[in-house]
């Protein structure tokens, strides 16, 4: 019981300020976008379980396990570390590696719009854009990497307390498909993503509406389901047109490039402010 408690702080001691430093400046975790990155975050995630083993582990062998013997022998704490704990954070390494490549490509060669992540009023980043597309909406690929990544951590971190002095948990060779499948869904879904325009903002100005956002080439630009001229404007990228007198807030916008749509956005109009209390 003592060695599952020691190792259960030595993760607090890890896992803690960590977490904490990346709510508070989650840049070192996001993308080129600004959002979230579902396979940085990953990344991190097991190189700290893998470090937390390994110090727990290396912690036991010079207390209770007796020195150097304790890691000796083909059986040792350590004899599954090549075959099994390697490959699970190979997996997600490879996947952040190949991800940045190609979206870092696709965006060079105007094939995939990354529009600037709309900033947050606290200045920290929403954890579900861990699973969800640039628009906002659930990305199901991303949301099973994260789902079978998760049980697969909760699998080693469970099996190491339940006996510590056994070292690393002997898992099937096996598991490593549950990060290195998803890993690789995850990938050929960054490689076939096709370039849909994605709207991260809008605002009204007199009768003007401003949209901006990404993967405006050649746009059109409804309103309510009302086709409107679109003027790009050639320093932001923004699309600008002028609403008809009958169109009040909350309005639908949606544009269409290349003969893809975008997600629907809804503007609300603007903010109205408080009224103080009393007369």
């Amino acid at each position: 019981m003592a060695p599952a408690l020691y190792a259960l702080l030595l993760l607090a001691v890890l896992a803690g300020p960590t977490c904490l430093r990346l709510r508070r400046h989650p840049a070192f975790v996001t993308g080129r976008d600004g959002r979230l990155s579902t396979s940085t975050a990953l990344a991190l995630a097991w190189t700290v379980i893998l470090v937390w083993l390994l110090l727990a582990i290396l912690g036991y062998g010079l207390t209770a396990g007796g020195g150097v013997q304790y890691f000796s022998g083909s059986d040792g704490p350590l004899s599954t570390l090549t075959t099994v704990y390697l490959p699970l954070l190979g997996g997600p390494y490879v996947a952040l590696i190949a991800a940045k490549t190609v979206v870092g490509l696709r965006v060079e060669r105007g094939s995939l719009a990354k529009p600037a992540a709309p900033p947050t009023a606290s200045g920290r980043r929403p954890l579900r854009e861990l699973i969800a597309n640039d628009s906002g909406r659930t990305d199901l690929v991303d949301l099973q990497y994260v789902a079978l990544s998760a049980v697969t951590m909760l699998y080693v971190v469970l099996f190491f307390l339940a006996d510590v002095g056994a070292g690393l948990p002997r898992l099937p060779e096996e598991i490593w498909a549950l990060t290195g499948a998803p890993a690789g869904a995850y990938l050929v879904n960054k490689m076939a993503t096709r370039a849909n325009p994605v709207i991260t903002g809008a605002s009204v100005s007199g009768d003007r509406l401003t949209v901006e956002g990404g993967g405006f080439t050649d746009a059109r630009l409804t309103v309510d389901d009302t086709a409107l001229e679109a003027h790009p404007d050639p320093l932001t990228g923004a699309l600008t047109a002028t609403l008809p007198p009958t169109s009040k807030p909350p309005l639908t916008v949606v544009v269409t490039s290349r003969g893809l749509r975008s997600d629907p956005y809804r503007y609300e109009g603007p903010a109205i402010p408080a009224q103080p209390a009393g007369g």
